[in-house]
């Protein structure tokens, strides 16, 4: 059976989790407390090197890295959330990239600092949580323009891209990052988050941040 190495406050490992639900995985979940540094002890090393999550073993074969494990899973199943054809893969790559590398970026920046820092009593570092807000403001008009002539970020098919921009917006509301100047991109990620894959994951985020915060 494959078995999932998670965090469920881990956009990455949220994921991972929205694309095997889609595709109808049957696959055990591991949370992984990585507060007491599981991650790091020496048998999860053995699966994942880095001592990071999300990973799989599937059967013996592991993998690390959330791109990389979606990917497997989708050729998988033969799945047109990754399509075959080269063209259409490309584009899919490329606002994969984009959200990865400039939305997902620039949102971390804004969670660690509202969200997780003061959770675990560090500092917070306002000249990021600037930065981050700053570019994004410049990101998120590019989205909602395509979600304005399209269903979905690459066309009118639900792909990765989409599944990596949802798990990057999904601390949101926690962040008090609003997305009001973007009607599309909001009814985009609510309608996302109807569906099936979203809700075995999690009704909303901060169900799990509640969970995970010191009593």
């Amino acid at each position: 059976m494959l078995t999932i190495y998670g965090s469920d406050l881990s956009g990455p490992c949220n994921k991972v989790r929205f694309v095997a639900n889609d595709l109808g995985f049957n696959y055990e979940y591991r949370r992984m407390n990585l507060r007491d540094g599981e991650q790091k002890q020496e048998w999860f090393l053995k699966i994942n090197p880095i001592g990071k999550v999300p990973a799989i073993d599937d059967n013996g074969f592991c993998l690390f890295e959330s791109g990389a494990i979606c990917k497997y899973m989708c050729d998988q199943k033969g799945s047109s959330l990754y399509p075959k054809d080269l063209k259409q893969r490309a584009t899919v790559e490329q606002w994969t990239d984009f959200v990865n590398l400039h939305m997902a970026a620039n949102m971390m920046k804004v969670v660690y600092n509202r969200v997780f820092a003061p959770l675990r009593h560090l500092p917070v570092n306002q000249e990021s949580i600037d930065e981050g807000l700053k570019f994004l403001a410049q990101y998120f008009p590019v989205i909602e323009a395509r979600l304005a002539k399209n269903k979905f970020i690459v066309g009118n098919a639900l792909t990765l891209a989409d599944m990596t921009l949802l798990a990057a917006l999904d601390p949101v509301e926690m962040a008090q990052v609003g997305l009001e100047k973007y009607p599309k991109l909001t009814a985009w990620r609510q309608g996302l988050k109807s569906q099936t894959f979203y809700t075995q994951c999690h009704k909303e985020y901060g169900e799990s941040l509640k969970q995970a915060a010191p009593r």
